[in-house]
């Protein structure tokens, strides 16, 4: 008997077929890997909010000569199309899978974030860059316009954070947009405690000092965005899976000869995935013991690990002798 394939996993048919084994029973579950839905218009109320503020920080900019406001400003530009892009990833990610898109756009928010993070933390270096120079060099402000317009982008980004607070930790997406919302509303404290400091000492640094306070703000968070949906893009294990323990359990059942070929990632959000080859005794292919093993398996896996969607391999020794060598 060469291998046998039993997927632990959603929305499957049913049968499987490994290598050198016919059609042979799998576990199905009636649940669908779609996204929920509940964020997509939260993220277009935000949207809407955060292009008003956008239009109000530019003409606040222009009439107030404020740097921090036009840095605040640029920083809403990039909330207004990383949030058009979070909001098509939702609607995307609604799509059902297909034949050649068999997570059907599942990965659009994993991209979505990350585009938006790429775009912030240019925009974080130039601000900072920027605000170094006003610091040197500081031009006049008019301060109490600079506080009103900054007091409006602040009140507009308190409403997108409380439409999104709720939602926040659902997905990569969702949480690049909370990112984003937050940041401006701590930019537009910065701008307003600025505009403070130069209506109360004259202190027309104050511009440039919040300005680059505004840069700190955005580079930490976007850098640590980036870098988690990097580790998606490149199918790196996903966290609280320890390969090296769920090797060890698998080989801790009865019959169990080996584990290789054994693969973690993240599909997206909220759908990890695991597969592996397992070897077991001959005489499980032939007294109906595969199963039953399946189970122990699964069982396993769910005792001790948070894993959405699981497909295992079994084969017999002498199947496991003909894998490639750079099979692990």
């Amino acid at each position: 008997m060469g291998a046998q394939g039993y997927e632990h996993g959603h929305e499957h048919d049913g049968t499987d077929r490994g290598h050198g084994g016919g059609a042979v029973g799998g576990h199905a579950h009636g649940h669908s890997h779609l996204p929920p839905d509940g964020a997509r218009g939260r993220l277009v109320a935000v949207l809407a909010v955060s292009v008003t503020i956008l239009a109000v920080e530019v003409v606040g900019a222009v009439v107030s000569g404020s740097l921090a406001l036009l840095a605040d400003a640029g920083h809403v530009l990039t909330d207004v199309a990383g949030l058009g892009l979070a909001v098509a990833a939702a609607t995307l990610a609604r799509r059902p899978a297909t034949d050649r898109r068999t997570w059907g756009f599942r990965r659009a928010e994993v991209l979505a974030a990350a585009a938006q993070a790429a775009v912030l933390l240019a925009v974080g270096v130039f601000v900072v860059v920027e605000a170094l120079r006003r610091l040197v060099d500081p031009p006049a402000v008019d301060a109490p316009l600079m506080l009103a317009f900054g007091g409006v982008g602040l009140l507009g980004n308190l409403v997108g954070l409380a439409l999104l607070v709720g939602r926040r930790g659902e997905n990569l997406n969702t949480r690049a947009a909370f990112l984003e919302v937050l940041n401006d509303a701590l930019g537009s404290v910065a701008v307003v405690l600025a505009a403070l400091a130069v209506l109360a000492g004259g202190w027309l640094r104050a511009d440039g000092a919040a300005s680059l306070v505004i840069g700190l703000l955005i580079l930490p968070r976007t850098w640590k965005l980036l870098r988690e949906t990097v580790d998606v893009l490149l199918e790196t294990t996903p966290k609280g899976v320890d390969l090296a323990e769920v090797r060890s359990h698998v080989l801790g059942l009865p019959h169990v000869l080996g584990v290789h070929d054994l693969h973690a990632s993240t599909v997206a959000t909220g759908l990890p995935v695991l597969s592996a080859h397992v070897v077991v005794d001959d005489a499980c292919f032939h007294d109906g013991h595969v199963p039953r093993l399946l189970d122990e398996v699964q069982a396993c896996l769910a005792g001790h690990f948070d894993v959405e969607h699981s497909t295992f391999q079994f084969e017999s020794a002498a199947h496991a002798d003909h894998e490639h060598a750079a099979h692990h």
